[in-house]
């Protein structure tokens, strides 16, 4: 009987299991003729022979795309806006969302609604009165404005997602603290947050994707390419092949971009589903 009920359900899923092998396959095929492609010249790319290496593995599209496309100092940009943005997302959000988790007080459930909605809202809706604010305060073509936005962007995010982890840590470790005389700071810093961990590690990985990928606002509000990221300054890239040509090196400019992404996941994979199932237990 269970030998059949078990049947039953491979069977059910069986256009599930079909359609995730699937897009497997055509995703790996992707990655593949990108990668041949970086390794390949612009001759062997139109002619479609990439896969046979006639003339040889072709590092060098990758020293071009580092220094003659300028994909280094993109890296460089994209590697600031995310650790500055990152931490300072961290720094402001886990401390709101530990006391919305963890005390009472008017007005609770309102700004924690407030958060939520701001979550829902597109960022192409207030781009252009934000963008009209900079320009006023002459703030763009700068690293700041886009290290503002994104922590703006991210904080609704984190701080919900934070929430509802910091709400499924046990009470009875601050009640120890406060016993032995902590304050709600101290508590909070040398117990709490150590213990959110999980969770931080987990919304970090999400903020990191976010900031690396981004491409709207960096269109926007950068156009000088000494502070552009690796999103839009791929984008110059593609303008400059209509008069360069050189698009072995664009795809590897496009897996210079795509690999520390890919690292992450592939490293902190488990992380991720940890965190997201733990902090989602109650939430």
């Amino acid at each position: 009987m269970k030998t059949k009920i078990n049947m039953r359900k491979h069977i059910a899923l069986l256009p599930g299991y079909t359609a995730v092998i699937l897009w497997s396959i055509f995703i790996f095929i992707m990655i593949s003729w990108i990668l041949f492609a970086s390794l390949s010249t612009t001759r062997e790319i139109f002619s479609g022979e990439i896969f046979k290496f006639e003339t040889g593995l072709h590092l060098e599209n990758y020293v071009n795309a580092l220094f003659k496309h300028n994909v280094g100092a993109y890296f460089i940009n994209s590697t600031i806006y995310t650790v500055i943005s990152g931490v300072s997302v961290i720094l402001l959000a886990c401390p709101a969302a530990y006391v919305l988790s963890r005390f009472v007080f008017k007005g609770k459930t309102l700004i924690l609604n407030m958060f939520v909605a701001a979550m829902s809202i597109p960022s192409i809706m207030v781009v252009m009165p934000l963008f009209a604010m900079a320009t006023k305060v002459n703030l763009t073509n700068s690293r700041a404005v886009l290290i503002f936005l994104y922590i703006c962007i991210l904080v609704p995010f984190t701080l919900y997602f934070m929430t509802n982890f910091f709400r499924d840590l046990p009470a009875s470790l601050e009640e120890a603290a406060y016993i032995d005389g902590a304050t709600p700071i101290y508590t909070f810093w040398k117990i709490m947050f150590p213990l959110a961990q999980p969770g931080i590690i987990t919304v970090v990985i999400f903020n990191f994707i976010t900031i690396w990928n981004e491409y709207f606002m960096a269109l926007v509000f950068v156009n000088d390419a000494k502070y552009k990221p690796v999103a839009s300054g791929l984008q110059a890239m593609i303008q400059s092949m209509k008069y360069v040509g050189d698009w072995a090196g664009l795809f590897a400019a496009v897996v210079i971009v795509f690999l520390p992404t890919f690292i992450i996941y592939i490293f902190l994979s488990e992380k991720i589903i940890a965190g997201v199932t733990g902090g989602a237990v109650k939430g």
